[in-house]
């Protein structure tokens, strides 16, 4: 895949109590084609011919070890559990139909932290020594980005069920870097459509200065845009996390005076929001705001006023799993209280063995040859035993997993995304209101 390019976006109006929240990063690295843009940032290109892994000479056919990269602690802690329940979920399937070429699939687990420590490169060091052919994290992009170099050039798939940034389209990955949750490209497409419906005229965009917050802002502008919002219509600013105020930035928010704020963020949203309300524009106060990924969980909820966030819309990678799915994970883990990236987590683990069986090798590089091509293109399948059978069976198969269609592009990720429209109630928590579906 070479150029990406979008199609119209279809809703699909349906009820759903799973509330995902948080996705992708915090700071730094970068890779890929880019170019300044006018307000100082980096705007990414995703026009390009991906790293494509290629197979080794001699299968390998040890047990697949499988660490996580996930993040117990930091500023995505919340998204922690429930990855780590998707991705134990998985692997307790994949071994109740036989394992992977006959053996056990083996699990080691780790902590990513978040860019303010060093804990990532730590884990990363410890989990290839273990000798794991697959790691499936990190949920920080910009903590990826810090270690992908490293996995990549073990020969080991980095697998990341929550990255969305656009900078790992044509990151120099190897064809070793690999994803289930859909690109910001998508999600912004997403978020326009639900600001447009609502008649917005004048909107302010308000991200973190990080590869998320940076490249999801650009393509919502863009996106405003194509949806007829004048150019002299929409403010963006660029914000710091980790800055003690954010007072300048909301008073230019006020300054501006739009109809509808879309605000980009992470943990901080709590103080943005608190802010606004200050100055009579947050959402309690009738101001039209949206959030995303990053900020739509009930844990902001938790973090604000009561109300206080009352009436906020946003969008978040979302496909209606339904409640076998959430209750099996509260087997795993009966304390688990948000579904955040479970899907996908589960998804990469069975997407991972299941390319191991087909390349009959649990050599890194042999499962990254044969990941794309077990998502699309063959005989469709909906769980690893029933998928099993048909590889046994000599045929070709199409995954479609617990998060629905996947059909990998060739950068290595879902070419549908599926995006919840979420609502924050009276009393602080998410409501599915329904979905949204975009594609390439």
């Amino acid at each position: 895949m070479a150029k990406r390019t979008l199609v119209r976006a279809a809703a699909l109006l349906g009820a759903a109590s799973l509330a995902l929240a948080g996705c992708s990063s915090d700071s730094d690295s970068s890779s890929g084609s880019a170019a300044d843009a006018s307000d100082g940032t980096t705007a990414v290109s995703t026009d390009c011919e991906p790293d494509q892994a290629t197979a080794g000479a001699t299968p390998v056919t040890t047990p697949l070890r499988i660490g996580t990269l996930l993040p117990e602690t930091g500023s995505l802690s919340f998204m922690g559990p429930p990855t780590a329940a998707g991705t134990r979920l998985g692997v307790d399937d994949v071994n109740a139909a036989g394992g992977v070429l006959g053996q056990q699939v083996e699990l080691v687990t780790g902590d990513s932290g978040d860019t303010t420590t060093d804990t990532a490169n730590a884990t990363v060091d410890r989990e290839l020594a273990a000798g794991t052919q697959v790691i499936v994290g990190a949920a920080s992009s910009s903590v990826s980005l810090k270690v992908l170099d490293k996995i990549a050039s073990a020969g080991v798939v980095m697998f990341s069920p929550a990255n969305t940034s656009d900078q790992f389209v044509c990151y120099a990955d190897k064809g070793m870097y690999f994803r289930t949750a859909p690109t910001d490209v998508l999600q912004a497409q997403a978020l326009s459509q639900l600001i447009a419906e609502d008649g917005a005229q004048r909107v302010s965009v308000i991200a973190l200065n990080d590869p998320y917050g940076t490249g999801l802002a650009a393509n919502t502008v863009d996106n405003l845009g194509e949806a007829g919002i004048p150019e002299d219509q929409i403010q963006k600013i660029i914000y710091d996390p980790n800055a003690q105020s954010f007072n300048a930035e909301v008073d230019q928010i006020k300054d501006f005076a739009p109809d509808a704020v879309a605000l980009i963020g992470f943990e901080e949203s709590a103080k943005i929001i608190t802010r606004m309300h200050e100055v009579g524009i947050g959402p309690s106060d009738g101001m039209h705001v949206y959030g995303v990924d990053g900020n739509m969980g009930n844990e902001l909820g938790t973090n604000v006023a009561p109300g206080l966030v009352a009436g906020m819309r946003g969008t978040t990678p979302l496909t209606d799993v339904g409640p076998e799915f959430q209750a099996r994970l509260k087997v795993v883990d009966p304390g688990l209280i948000d579904y955040n990236y479970a899907g996908e987590s589960y998804d990469a683990v069975v997407i991972s063995a299941l390319s191991a069986e087909q390349a009959g090798s649990t050599a890194g590089v042999d499962i990254a040859a044969n990941i794309n091509d077990v998502t699309k293109d063959g005989t469709k399948c909906t769980s690893y035993q029933q998928c099993l059978d048909l590889l046994r069976a000599g045929e070709n198969i199409d995954y479609d997993g617990i998060t629905g269609e996947l059909s990998f592009a060739d950068a290595g990720e879902p070419s549908i995304g599926s995006y919840g429209d979420l609502l924050f109630g009276p009393d602080n928590t998410l409501s599915t209101e329904g979905f949204i579906v975009v594609g390439e």
